[in-house]
């Protein structure tokens, strides 16, 4: 299955992506995994692109597109993938059909994650991260931590990052709902936009993914 991932930030698209992926048997391909490998490898994309990266410039279309599509040549995604944070935009989306069409492939679905404002706004600015793992990650609505600003796993400060402050997050959605939104309506021009309540466990929102999928989780 060639499937496309879509929601605002904060709708678990990573979380989601890679449990599909494994469901599904197909390679989860990400923008910030194709940014991270091209620039570590120094590919003339990643260097392309750290050079914008470097002079704090947004990253051409072109730049992306090109990552997505060579990721997309590799072997173990013959059979299919599942696209995350890639279309971002209209012109990425156009990109995508003109790379199928010249395949004489064409996507299987197109995911959309949906969650409230207001829910996105509390799950990201209820973040707090361990100073000295970034990785422990702990909210203080969700997953509170034994004593208050401290790690259980380290003892390290915890921290709200600039990222996850409230402004943040809402001009992150205003961004969100003038570039990426309307490609949902382009997909759904094409029947293939299913949408899938984000609110509830993980495995629940795997499971009704699966469902629209016509699979089983």
């Amino acid at each position: 299955m060639r499937i496309v991932l879509v929601g605002p930030p904060g709708a678990g698209k990573g979380t989601q992506a890679a449990y599909l992926a494994k469901n599904l048997t197909i390679p989860h391909i990400s923008t910030g995994d194709l940014f991270r490998a091209n620039i570590s490898q120094g590919t003339p994309l990643g260097v392309e692109a750290k050079s914008y990266m470097d002079a704090g410039n947004l990253v051409p279309d072109s730049v992306t597109i090109g990552m997505a599509e060579d990721r997309m040549e590799q072997a173990d995604a013959a059979e299919g993938f599942l696209l995350d944070g890639f279309p971002r935009n209209l012109a990425q989306a156009e990109a995508l059909d003109a790379y199928l069409q010249g395949k004489g492939l064409k996507l299987d679905a197109v995911l959309d994650l949906e969650v409230p404002e207001d829910e996105v706004v509390k799950r990201i600015a209820g973040r707090r991260i361990c100073r000295k793992d970034s990785s422990h990650v702990f909210h203080v609505t969700y997953n509170q931590p034994e004593t208050e600003g401290v790690c259980d796993s380290c003892g390290g400060e915890l921290y709200q990052r600039e990222d996850d402050r409230e402004d943040t997050v809402r001009k992150r959605l205003e961004v969100y709902h003038a570039e990426t939104e309307p490609i949902i309506d382009f997909y759904r021009a094409q029947g293939l936009v299913a949408t899938i309540s984000a609110l509830g466990k993980v495995a629940e929102v795997t499971e009704r993914a699966m469902s629209a999928l016509g699979s089983d989780a």
